[in-house]
């Protein structure tokens, strides 16, 4: 995190430099406190084992940062155990030093999906809201952006992220252990945003999309990815408890009501890119994810309803300007 206010005045944060200062000394000493997963995970990271990585590999569907013989035997099995300590890997995969680590999502399929209709990112400011791991963040590297800065508030992701940054140690990528809302107020300094995976989960979407347009340029892009039902009518389903399992899922518009309320934020030039039903394939446990996944959250007589009778996990991603 220090990285990034170190580079504070060749970014051009300006007078957003000690604001953003404030939340990295919150942050830090947070990560340094008593709490007993902070604890855990800053244990497992000290251990690392120091390497080059003869191979790196930004640009395929898999993320390839070193070889298996970049490690000894000893260094290897250090290494494995750290990454198995950093599980649940949602987002991915990876191959790290040889390890191929088999994520729940293969987000390379997501990825492939919405790539032909991104904007420019090369020399862009970039904010990726709910990062995860930041294999996003990865894949955007290969188009060289100004900066490309994740915030992601559960401890495991971020911890994840770290350990692929330790060796890879791209200049221009950086994550902080927090939520959108921790940010401080950067009015207009984000050329492209992406949120995906984070609407559904806001009690107040179209509030919640008025805050994100702040922190973006005139003429900025935002890519958003969130759960939709099938329909013409703007129209937004309100699933009552959970939702294909999961907690505090208020909102699954249509894409025409999707597109009202992005209206209502301030965006234009809005437009559907891609629309599937997640699929078995794409979301399933595997041995580094062994919890719950999609099977388990779909009705097992019908795949188009989830296990509470809900229409099944549907995502749009749709493109806007501000």
């Amino acid at each position: 995190m220090r990285r990034l206010m170190l580079e504070a005045e060749s970014l051009g944060l300006g007078a957003y430099g000690s604001a953003l200062l404030s939340l990295v000394a919150d942050l830090e000493a947070r990560l340094a406190g008593p709490d007993a997963q902070a604890r855990m995970l800053r244990e497992a990271f000290a251990v690392l084992p120091d390497a080059e990585p003869s191979l790196v590999d930004l640009d395929g569907d898999c993320v390839f940062v070193g070889r298996a013989g970049d490690l000894s035997e000893e260094e290897s099995r250090i290494f494995f155990h750290v990454l198995q300590a950093l599980i649940p890997w949602r987002k991915g995969p990876f191959s790290l030093f040889g390890v191929d680590v088999d994520t729940e999502w293969q987000s390379s399929m997501k990825w492939n999906r919405i790539i032909p209709f991104l904007p420019e990112l090369g020399g862009k400011r970039i904010l990726d809201i709910g990062s995860s791991n930041g294999y996003y963040l990865f894949r955007m590297a290969s188009q060289k952006p100004a900066m490309a800065l994740g915030v992601e508030p559960f401890l495991p992701y971020y911890y994840q992220f770290q350990l692929i940054q330790h060796y890879l140690a791209h200049p221009d990528l950086f994550m902080l252990p927090a939520g959108f809302e921790a940010l401080p107020e950067m009015p207009g300094f984000f050329d492209v945003i992406f949120c995906m995976g984070v609407l559904y989960h806001r009690k107040s979407p179209v509030t919640f999309l008025q805050d994100v347009r702040r922190y973006m340029k005139s003429g900025a892009d935002l890519v958003l990815e969130t759960l939709v039902i099938e329909g013409e009518e703007p129209v937004s389903l309100t699933p009552l408890g959970r939702y294909a399992k999961m907690r505090s899922v208020f909102f699954l518009p249509t894409v025409n009501c999707l597109k009202r309320w992005l209206g209502h934020a301030g965006f234009r030039d809005i437009r559907c890119v891609d629309m599937a039903y997640t699929k078995t394939f794409e979301q399933r446990r595997t041995d580094w994810a062994f919890d719950e996944s999609l099977e388990d959250f779909l009705d097992a007589s019908d795949p188009l309803k989830t296990v509470e009778g809900e229409p099944a996990p549907l995502r749009a991603v749709l493109l806007a300007r501000a």
